[in-house]
């Protein structure tokens, strides 16, 4: 280690509430990136152990003009967690902010602190029934404050809406060290700028939060969950629209699965079953929800699938008898990314447009994409009812891995120029970060990169905050 650095790293170490990793050992968790894409690299792991520790380690950092990358879970999927400079990058933990600071039932909110996981989030809520919706596959790990940093969705986005919706008040600390409260638990409040809004979905570029007030709502009474056989994207989306209708807009879930997504889960998931007799090319897993346990919504579900079977939108279902069976089914569809990986090589694609342009969507970029690359294996799979589709793409049999991985950026480029096309979205919930930050300039446009470089450059004008993340190089 040089001189340079080890004065550094004891500057550091005189920080109050704040306990360091050092050495590439207890460093590797901190620096490990969950596609494998990506090597950190960080001056030292910094883990403050309140709102207070956080500002001063901004202060001693700006002292020492080192950049900090804060990290929650590091369950991210495009490298907005990742430190890139061994010298002047302190990677900043949260999870020991993992406290829960006040549940207020009466007025449905929630205060947490940034480390705090999200599933312990959802159980702290249900302890005092009342339901806390953000749902993702990594909410086991994930951590509150990384998922409000990339705005995070997953299931329930449809009825409850994602991260952004979801926030109430915010506890971020600034650039220079200076905290934010923002810890109002109101939901109507029209004095001046929202300010929360800047630091999420800014993946830590404009500030650390360390704490939120987050929405609850009534635990659900009555839940009907089932595995619909569609012949098309297009008869999905019909089907949703008139769930939707005769439910009296209860659809909590509504999720596509193409039949190749569910044969890589048949083929590489544990005890994973057909929940249907016969192959179709495509499947919806919708669930239907309500606060109240006489909401009729079997009824409603049994009345849909009945007009569907006579318009030929749905030729199979299967209606969940109980909870086992439920879960057996989301199983089945949160199952398709874990697997994936068993099929080779892959290139992901997490993009959204609007609910109406899906078909037209889906089959253009897979025709795009196969034409491109003979043999590909579109994998698709997403939450149709938000229009947010996961169109992964899994290399072809025989083709080894570097070769196919060799033409992500072109393969990327063809989905998201349909994306462009149907005025979508090419990050839907999984952020930027340095995956994608040099695609945003083509698709945002001069204007709006133009006033996220401004925003930037005024709450953090010396770019300590998560360098090189989000914002086109």
């Amino acid at each position: 280690m040089s001189a340079n650095r080890a004065a550094r790293l004891a500057r550091l170490r005189e920080v109050p509430s704040c306990d360091w990793r050092t050495g590439d050992d207890a460093m590797a968790p901190y620096l490990a990136e969950q596609r494998g894409l990506y090597q950190g690299a960080a001056l030292a792991v910094a883990l403050p152990q309140d709102t207070a520790a956080v500002s001063a380690l901004v202060r001693a950092c700006a002292g020492l003009d080192l950049a900090l990358v804060p990290q929650g879970g590091n369950t991210g999927l495009c490298g907005g967690a990742v430190a890139q400079d061994a010298d002047r990058q302190v990677i900043v933990s949260l999870e020991r902010l993992d406290r829960i600071r006040a549940v207020d039932a009466a007025n449905f909110t929630l205060t947490a602190e940034a480390g705090c996981i999200v599933q312990r989030v959802r159980d702290v809520a249900a302890e005092h029934d009342r339901l806390f919706p953000l749902s993702f596959g990594a909410d086991g790990s994930a951590r509150l404050g990384g998922a409000i940093s990339t705005n995070a969705g997953g299931t329930n986005v449809l009825r409850y809406g994602n991260a952004r919706e979801l926030t109430l008040g915010l506890e971020v600390v600034l650039a220079d060290g200076r905290v934010w409260d923002g810890l109002a638990a109101l939901r109507k409040d029209n004095t001046g700028y929202d300010l929360k809004h800047l630091f999420i979905g800014a993946e830590g570029t404009l500030g650390i939060i360390t704490a939120a007030v987050v929405k609850l709502f009534p635990q659900p009474r009555e839940t009907v969950t089932a595995w619909l056989a569609c012949p098309s994207v297009e008869a999905c989306v019909a089907v949703f629209g008139h769930l939707r209708e005769a439910s009296g807009d209860a659809v909590s879930g509504c999720e596509l699965v193409s039949r190749t997504a569910l044969d890589f889960v048949l083929r590489h998931l544990p005890g994973a079953r057909d929940p249907l007799a016969g192959a179709s090319p495509w499947y919806l897993l919708v669930e239907l929800g309500s606060s109240s346990a006489s909401a009729g919504l079997a009824g409603a579900l049994e009345g849909v699938l009945a007009d569907c079977f006579g318009r030929g939108q749905v030729t199979d279902a299967a209606i969940a008898a109980s909870e086992r069976q439920a879960a057996d089914f989301w199983r089945l569809r949160e199952g398709v990314a874990e697997v994936q990986r068993h099929e080779g090589a892959s290139i992901k694609n997490d993009v959204a447009v609007p609910v109406s342009a899906v078909p037209a969507f889906v089959a253009e970029a897979s025709a795009a994409v196969e034409s491109a690359c003979p043999g590909l294996r579109v994998c698709a799979f997403g939450h149709i009812g938000d229009g947010n589709l996961h169109l992964n793409l899994s290399q072809p049999v025989g083709m080894s891995a570097a070769q196919f991985l060799a033409q992500w950026e072109t393969l990327a480029g063809l989905v998201n120029a349909v994306v462009v096309k149907h005025r979508g979205s090419i990050s839907a919930e999984h952020g930027t970060g340095l995956l994608k930050r040099g695609a945003l300039a083509p698709f945002e446009g001069p204007v709006a990169i133009d006033l996220m470089r401004r925003v930037k450059s005024a709450l953090d004008p010396d770019d300590r905050l998560n360098p090189g993340k989000l914002l086109p190089p």
